[in-house]
């Protein structure tokens, strides 16, 4: 048993949720009362929250580009957005959608719900693993055809046609921008609006938020329930900052190679069920590997009972 138990405390799961949670309260504040910081990370954060160190880099290139930031007709290259892309991806890849992003967090979080996990054939997983290839393809069209505009000043009635989704169409329903910044301020004023009103009043208020809140509380709960039946579903399928970094982790210095001897590939894939991510590891080549999809959390490692499996760095 004490064997057993400290085979666990040994793994690097454990060590990569230690990491994930205490992201999570840096990204947050909560408990070291930082103020902001001109940080800007390539994982799926909030604006919206008002106590935090880092910001998303990805929501950061939408606004730059659109201008948000100037409030006027100018534009800016988001030259810090982009550098967080290149100079993570080359580093160490897509390693922070595994240990540091905050919804990939909630995502584990939920996961660990008991239910039986729903089996998705190669052929739909291979198909559907472009629809974040389609969100990210989206989201630039519009914050680039917006920008383009308003270097030709005719940028306010395209802006009046978008509305909400001028300056950063894909936060405007991002679900971690629902989770992290918009639930709590609306649970923030319920609490305050309950000391003030009557509660039959502010509940009949409910009623009354927006049609996009809707449309945002269903989206973040259907990528929810998902998560309970399909691990990473979102990450694997939907997020546009993991788009940008299955480009970069192709020519990640970090990666993960098999030993030959080690591996009995025929008898065991032990590795492939772990994978969250559904990597074909057993049909990628022996020395090095930075599949796309690959976000090193690392399961493989302490899952292959041959210890054929390590990471390896550049």
């Amino acid at each position: 048993m004490k064997v057993k138990i400290k085979q666990n405390i040994l793994k690097f799961n454990t060590l990569r949720r230690i990491v994930q949670f205490l992201s999570f309260l840096f990204f947050s504040t909560i408990v070291f009362n930082l103020g902001a910081l001109p940080i800007l990370l390539p994982v799926l954060w909030t604006w919206g929250l008002q106590q935090k160190t880092v910001g998303d880099a990805f929501t950061a290139l939408q606004l730059m580009l659109s201008g948000w930031y100037m409030q006027s007709a100018a534009t800016v290259f988001p030259w810090l957005a982009v550098a967080s892309f290149l100079i993570v991806g080359i580093l160490i890849g897509k390693s922070l959608c595994g240990w540091v992003c905050p919804f990939g967090f909630i995502q584990d979080l939920v996961g660990f719900i008991k239910r039986k996990k729903m089996e998705i054939s190669p052929e739909t997983h291979g198909s559907m693993t472009y629809i974040k290839y389609f969100i990210l393809g989206i989201v630039l069209l519009i914050t680039l055809t917006f920008s383009a505009s308003k270097l030709l000043g005719g940028y306010k009635s395209y802006a009046g046609a978008l509305g909400i989704f001028a300056y950063a169409p894909f936060t405007a329903l991002s679900p971690a921008e629902t989770l992290f910044a918009t639930l709590p301020r609306m649970v923030q004023n319920f609490a305050v609006a309950v000391m003030e009103k009557p509660v039959s009043e502010v509940l009949s208020g409910i009623l009354y938020l927006s049609p996009l809140f809707w449309v945002q509380l269903f989206i973040l709960i259907g990528i929810l329930i998902f998560a309970v039946y399909v691990p990473r579903s979102w990450c694997k399928y939907f997020c546009p900052h993991g788009a940008i970094m299955a480009i970069l982790n192709k020519f990640s210095f970090l990666g993960l190679r098999r030993d030959p001897v080690k591996c009995v590939k025929g008898k065991c894939r032990e590795c492939v069920k772990a994978c969250p991510m559904r990597v074909r590891i057993l049909d990628l080549p022996w020395e090095k590997f930075s599949d796309p999809e690959c976000i090193y959390c690392l399961k493989c490692v302490d899952e292959c009972p041959n210890k054929a499996i390590k990471p390896t760095y550049p």
